[in-house]
């Protein structure tokens, strides 16, 4: 099994952000708000094309140095992680887990070469679902890469669910991929907050996006308030 004793900074590219939360042309000049963003390349990018967003990590407390010293320590352990547990993942689009480390340090790269003049700028925030530092709606749209339901053995239930409000407190809309933990199995979580969010008043869809890489990891969850 694929088992990490703590959450890992691990980065995915734009490209990745855009089909793991199915973003149309329209959506991405909208207002974004990243939650556990990390090392991922997708901030950068969406800014270079004139977009506009903040990513919030915890991360985000350390120097550049710190953060790529962290990333060194990680790498390898996660890609032999990967190496031992092939069968969780689809090799399509990433032939092996060589060349998936390439990817994910490309991305990390890119971020490690914006980080510092975009914590200048505001857009890389030090701050940790569930308590985010912004007033409410101050975004279009929260998104959240292989973080919630992903670490499902790691963060509870009661944290799901505040960061979930949290996210929809800042933004009307949220989505969230994978919907899998680390292993490829549905979290476990996912149908009773289902539940909890709809007879909050929120409406829930969950949609296939044209990405799988770890195997039943093909789901995005949308949240947003009912009109």
């Amino acid at each position: 099994m694929f088992f990490l004793e703590h959450i890992v900074p691990w980065g995915r590219s734009f490209d990745e952000y855009v089909r793991f939360f199915d973003l149309s042309e329209d959506d991405l000049t909208r207002r974004f708000i990243g939650c556990g963003d990390g090392p991922a390349g997708f901030n950068r990018e969406l800014t270079a094309r004139g977009g506009s967003i903040v990513s919030c990590d915890p991360l985000y407390q350390y120097s550049c140095v710190e953060i790529q010293a962290c990333i060194e320590i990680s790498y390898p352990k996660i890609l032999e992680q990967v190496e031992n547990n092939r069968d969780l993942f689809i090799w399509n689009t990433v032939s092996s887990p060589q060349e998936l480390g390439e990817q994910r340090l490309s991305a990390m790269q890119s971020f490690l070469a914006d980080y510092e003049g975009g914590r200048r700028e505001g857009r890389y925030c030090a701050a940790a679902l569930p308590c985010l530092p912004f007033l409410n709606d101050n975004f279009d749209l929260a998104i959240c890469s292989h973080l919630l339901f992903y670490y499902s053995d790691t963060l509870t239930e009661s944290f799901h669910y505040q960061a979930l409000r949290e996210m929809l407190r800042v933004a009307p809309e949220v989505r969230i991929f994978p919907l899998v933990n680390l292993n490829g199995q549905v979290s476990r979580y996912r149908d009773t907050l289902v539940m909890q969010l709809k007879n909050d008043g929120y409406r829930v869809v969950i949609r296939p996006v044209p990405y799988e890489f770890i195997r039943g990891g093909d789901k995005t969850m949308i949240i947003s308030l009912q009109y």
